[in-house]
């Protein structure tokens, strides 16, 4: 049997998605994203903040890019990633990403072009209405 490594999270871009290319002209979308959360303490609830590094390689990552801008909700899924390196001190460092498959731009035209993200590409939305978060086949517990 194989490990699963699948993650799907809803949140807004912290930042303005960078672009860049490696030497051999493969493009590299990065940005992060924030995810609220309510967690109870004690008698009383209190509003969680988890920030994720998430990254889109490939021409779906060059075709998006423009639109990933700062505070703009997307829904993302993907697989986790641990990448890790060594400084130039010796000292040993880990950062896990989310390594994404798939992106939908959520939120209708004004706040940029809606769409969504798939292997097989960027298609524009025709319609302005808000879009919703993909449907999962399983039912989560919150």
């Amino acid at each position: 049997m194989k490990d699963l490594n699948t993650v799907s999270l809803v949140g807004r871009l912290t930042r303005d998605a960078e672009l860049r290319y490696t030497n051999n002209g493969m493009p590299i979308c990065n940005f992060s994203i924030a995810n609220n959360y309510s967690k109870k303490q004690g008698d009383q609830w209190a509003e969680e903040t988890s920030f994720f590094d998430i990254v889109l390689f490939g021409r779906q990552g060059e075709a998006v890019s423009n639109y990933l801008k700062k505070g703009k909700q997307v829904a993302v899924q993907g697989e986790l990633r641990q990448d890790r390196w060594q400084q130039e001190d010796g000292q040993r460092r880990s950062k896990v990403q989310i390594i994404a498959s798939h992106l939908q731009l959520l939120g209708g035209r004004s706040e940029g072009a809606g769409g969504q993200y798939d292997s097989g590409g960027f298609e524009p939305r025709q319609d302005t209405a808000p879009q919703s978060p993909p449907d999962f086949e399983d039912d989560v517990p919150f």
